[in-house]
């Protein structure tokens, strides 16, 4: 059993949520760009940088590792809207709320995800 709570904040188990698609036999295969925003929220929360460069988009993924600060801690999310544009492209606004050495920060952003082989990546993103 993982009693871990799901960082996205949406699933009261980690197993039952996010884990589904970071290690679960749903490996990847995150059913919406919502779905894969949560689990890529998640993903940073938990350092799970092999996971975050499989759902970049292999047009803008990063070349180099992540630099993952330890430090940083995210402590919430909230997802504002999500719309379908066509079957296959997606755009999803989030604000993820964070704390660095105890001081708060937020990211607020509009993610681009497009769909390809039935798999669901994250593309780019506009902060504002």
């Amino acid at each position: 059993m993982d009693p871990l709570p799901c960082p996205c904040g949406l699933g009261p188990r980690y197993a039952d949520c996010c884990g589904l698609w970071h290690r679960g036999p749903q490996r990847l295969q995150a059913g919406s760009a919502a779905a894969l925003m949560r689990s890529r929220y998640s993903a940073y929360a938990l350092r799970l940088e092999e996971y975050l460069l499989d759902t970049w988009h292999a047009s803008t993924r990063p070349a180099a590792p992540l630099a993952l600060d330890p430090a940083l801690r995210w402590i919430g999310l909230e997802l504002r809207r999500e719309v379908a544009d066509g079957a296959d492209h997606a755009t999803v606004e989030f604000v993820a709320r964070c704390k660095i050495g105890g001081r708060a920060s937020r990211l607020h952003e509009t993610s681009r995800f497009v769909r390809e082989g039935g798999r669901w990546f994250y593309v780019d993103g506009d902060q504002g």
